[in-house]
């Protein structure tokens, strides 16, 4: 296999309150200009676009790219019922069930960490050789920072989020994705 280097970025600040659940929700972010504006200077040109479907991601990927590929793989975890509900409002039971299974509990109506690790590698696996930008979420960034690693999905959510409209590098070498 062939080597593979991935620009990881997280999407703006989403207008959205302060503690409230939006993993798949659809909500708009901040103006990506600046964010645009300092990624043009850091990022190498002509890199191919690719971004979540949600137009957090979306807005972003599209100042930086008039066409860039969408794909529903790189959203962020589905938070089923919880979505839209600030987490003081989410049943302690159900969050006491996430805390003890944190790679394998799936919010009702929703997906575990793992399902989104699996969706977020099954994309990277289509890839071709070379360079990408991923327009896409903390939690997908965070599965792949813990698989490239080899690090336990709790460790990776865990970590802290990377913030809005940061800039990680990730670089596979030949076998290693």
């Amino acid at each position: 296999m062939a080597a593979l280097t991935l620009y990881l970025v997280r999407h703006p600040r989403p207008l959205i309150a302060p503690g409230v659940c939006y993993g798949q929700l659809d909500v708009a972010a901040e103006d990506p200009a600046p964010i645009v504006e300092r990624l043009r200077r850091e990022l190498p040109p002509g890199l191919p676009v690719w971004s979540s479907r949600l137009q957090r991601c979306r807005t972003l990927a599209e100042a930086l790219q008039p066409a860039p590929r969408l794909d529903a793989r790189l959203m962020e975890m589905n938070f089923g019922t919880w979505e839209g509900r600030p987490w003081d409002d989410i049943p302690r039971l159900e969050l006491d069930a996430w805390a003890a299974d944190i790679d394998g509990y799936a919010p009702p109506g929703g997906e575990a960490p793992r399902q989104l690790q699996q969706r977020v590698l099954a994309f990277v696996d289509e890839l071709p050789a070379g360079a990408h930008l991923l327009v896409t979420h903390a939690g997908a960034i965070r599965v792949l920072l813990a698989a490239a690693a080899g690090e336990t999905l709790a460790a990776a959510l865990n970590r802290p989020a990377p913030a809005y409209g940061s800039l990680t590098r990730l670089d596979y070498s030949s076998g290693s994705r």
